[in-house]
């Protein structure tokens, strides 16, 4: 549990650069797959499907232009962000 926190600053950090545009959304993607296994290891086992589901979108939609994708990058990282907040309510502390 101890570096569960560590895993969500860092989760949150990929997703802020992801939104603002600085890290493309197939690098977040890879590079979350890493960092949350100790964030996941502390939460709820229901968290880590919904996780992995986000991102595999994710990774679909790097391919594609907003505008192409059925479902926007922008939508799938608003959806990250919930979980991400909701992943930090459910943190033991």
């Amino acid at each position: 549990m101890g570096d569960a926190p560590l895993a969500l600053a860092q989760l949150q950090a990929l997703h802020q650069q992801a939104a603002g545009g600085t890290l493309p959304v197939d690098a977040l993607a890879a590079s979350a797959r890493t960092a949350a296994a100790p964030l996941l290891a502390a939460l709820p086992p229901a968290f880590a499907p919904v996780l992995d589901g986000l991102l595999l979108r994710l990774e679909s939609a790097a391919g594609f232009t907003d505008e192409s994708c059925a479902v926007s990058q922008r939508d799938l990282l608003a959806a990250l962000g919930q979980w991400l907040e909701k992943a930090e309510l459910r943190l033991p502390r």
